[in-house]
């Protein structure tokens, strides 16, 4: 009996803890160490999912604005979008800024931790600071689209993408049909790329997964215990309760969990690779096959939210903050609790293409309120897990809003005709 891809992802997971936990970083087949394996297999993986990112998002922006310029109504789905995002954005802002302060992680009667320098950290964060925000908005206008395509500027790239559907709706005559039909080909032939490439994915999750269990193990949390649980139950809350009240009542859907059930291939894929771009394919193909959403909303509602709709993300980096100014005793009055949403809100939009995401996003935040920025080396610990946790939450935020507006715009048998 064929099983479903997602249980084939889950059963990856499980094998994965239980050969990573077994072989750790020493153990060897043949001479070659396990470790060195799993690599080798989720890099493979990995690797072929960011093959299809660029041609895919382009593609994907090109045919939905194209469509929607043709079609009318752009700018209203726009604005329902953008809306969508700075909304949800800000609410799992709220929702770690109100338990990291009810449950205090960083409270302790211990003296502060003795920092010490982290090579990784420093490099990541150095020369970072507040005016970072400032180079998200740069990012948006490339110089070279060319170059940001292969630099993985996907911000960049959106935005060219953005304007090359809208100004090629507005042309006349056999130049636009023959352009709409060359995009419709790449888009559909790209969708095949990654339907053949998910036929992989279960093995590819298991060397991902695999190598991190192998690197880190299950008992690395020490004192950011807390910490850790505090971020899980923030961001369980906003991924469980209000995700399907903005599903139920925004959205109108009567059963929420059809919707969890739609997207469990990409919630896996996005748990095991810790990347929303490299989620991108899986998404948009459980949206338009499993949940029912139209190419017309999916093709510039997703590619839009993989970039600039971070929600773990944020509400990770708030938490993050509150935390390092806890455990070094520093108080911090409502006043720059709210400086602090400022700034997560902000650099959750586009931090996310830079390597280190979270850690420089963070830094920018540590170094507004005054604390040092290598703190962050403290958060290595629990940091790859937790980030695979937010990237989960950020792909099923982005596949609510598609939802929420495929609904807004008519479309009333989204799930509720499709069968998983």
């Amino acid at each position: 009996m064929k099983l479903a891809l997602h249980w084939q992802i889950l059963i990856a997971l499980l094998l994965a803890a239980v050969m990573g936990s077994w072989s750790g970083t020493e153990a060897t087949v043949f001479g070659i160490h396990w470790l060195a394996v799993y690599t080798f297999i989720g890099t493979l993986f990995l690797n072929a999912l960011k093959m299809v990112v660029v041609p895919l998002v382009m593609a994907a922006i090109i045919t939905g604005i194209g469509n929607i310029g043709t079609q009318g109504g752009f700018g209203r789905l726009g604005l329902k979008t953008l809306s969508y995002y700075v909304a949800t954005s800000f609410i799992a802002i709220m929702v770690g800024l109100l338990l990291v302060n009810w449950i205090q992680p960083g409270v302790s009667d211990q003296a502060p931790p003795v920092i010490e320098s982290n090579a990784a950290v420093a490099q990541a964060v150095a020369g970072k600071g507040v005016g970072d925000v400032v180079e998200v908005f740069l990012r948006m206008i490339p110089a070279n689209v060319v170059a940001a395509a292969a630099n993985g500027q996907i911000l960049g790239l959106i935005f060219f993408s953005l304007l090359f559907g809208y100004f090629m709706a507005q042309i006349t005559g056999p130049g636009r049909d023959a352009l709409m039909n060359f995009w419709q080909g790449v888009f559909d032939v790209m969708m095949l790329i990654t339907a053949w490439i998910m036929k992989f994915a279960p093995l590819g999750v298991f060397g991902l997964v695999a190598a991190s269990v192998a690197k880190t193990g299950f008992d690395q949390f020490g004192n950011l215990a807390l910490f850790f649980m505090t971020v899980v139950l923030a961001l369980a809350f906003h991924f469980i309760v209000v995700m399907a009240l903005i599903l139920r009542f925004v959205g109108g859907v009567k059963n929420p969990w059809r919707h969890y059930q739609a997207m469990a291939p990409a919630l896996l894929t996005a748990f095991s690779t810790s990347s929303s771009s490299a989620t991108l394919p899986v998404s948009l193909r459980a949206l338009e096959h499993r949940a029912g959403v139209s190419n017309r909303v999916t093709s510039f509602v997703l590619p839009l939210g993989a970039t600039v709709n971070m929600d773990g993300t944020a509400l990770y980096e708030c938490v993050a903050a509150v935390f390092i100014a806890q455990l070094f005793g520093v108080p911090l009055d409502w006043g720059t609790q709210l400086l602090i949403v400022v700034i997560a809100l902000t650099t959750s939009i586009g931090v996310a293409g830079i390597p280190s995401a979270s850690l420089v996003a963070i830094s920018i935040i540590l170094v507004a309120v005054g604390l040092p920025a290598e703190a962050i080396g403290l958060l290595l610990v629990v940091d790859r897990l937790l980030d695979m946790l937010r990237t989960a939450v950020n792909i099923f935020s982005d596949s609510v809003g598609a939802v929420v507006i495929a609904r807004s715009e008519g479309e009333k048998d989204v799930l509720t005709n499709r069968i998983f």
